[in-house]
């Protein structure tokens, strides 16, 4: 009787075990789902400035727009149609063709840590919603990476200006419509650094 018991208590264990592994098994041969990756190359493009960062910042301002951002979205809500949409975008940004969505003044968070030492970092979010759904149209992705952003900051040989290329980011799906528009904003962005470096 006892032996049986016994008997019974491991048979029950093996298939427990069984179990265990059957499904540990599973999970490592793709029972479990993987998230899907994908290999981006990113080019990045940098400027150094010899002028002083103010001014730097100040003349990237002086060409790209700066609407009020909650009175944009609005609307861009209450437009009835795409040519509407476009006569928003158009009327929000400035000479370069691209507006700032948003700023990040990473500087101020690294001043405190130092004790109020310089250290001039900004971050400009920057881009054309009409640009962006050219490429977001056919790339869905592209989402991801667009408005773009333009890093600001000061090093001990000058005020840096970088920028991640578009195009690179686009590259991997192979569609020549968002690439080629890609391009033309990386054309656009680099045009706006190097004048403003000047």
């Amino acid at each position: 009787m006892h032996s049986r018991t016994l008997g019974a208590v491991l048979a029950a264990g093996v298939v427990v075990l069984a179990t265990i592994l059957s499904f540990t098994g599973a999970a490592a041969q793709g029972g479990t789902k993987q998230m899907p990756t994908r290999h981006i190359d990113v080019q990045r493009v940098s400027v150094t400035s010899s002028k002083p960062f103010d001014d730097v910042v100040a003349a990237l301002e002086a060409r790209i727009g700066h609407p009020d951002m909650s009175v944009f979205r609005k609307q861009i809500t209450a437009a009835q149609n795409e040519a509407e949409v476009e006569q928003v975008g158009q009327s929000a940004v400035g000479p370069s063709g691209l507006l700032e969505f948003a700023r990040y003044d990473l500087g101020e968070v690294l001043r405190k840590e130092s004790g109020g030492k310089d250290r001039r970092v900004l971050r400009l979010v920057v881009g054309n919603p009409l640009i962006m759904k050219q490429m977001v149209k056919p790339v869905p992705d592209a989402g991801s990476y667009a408005p773009v952003t333009i890093l600001i900051d000061e090093r001990p040989d000058g005020v840096h200006l970088s920028y991640d290329r578009m195009a690179s980011y686009l590259a991997p799906y192979g569609n020549p419509e968002a690439s080629n528009v890609a391009r033309d904003l990386d054309s656009k962005i680099e045009a706006l650094l190097t004048v403003a470096a000047k």
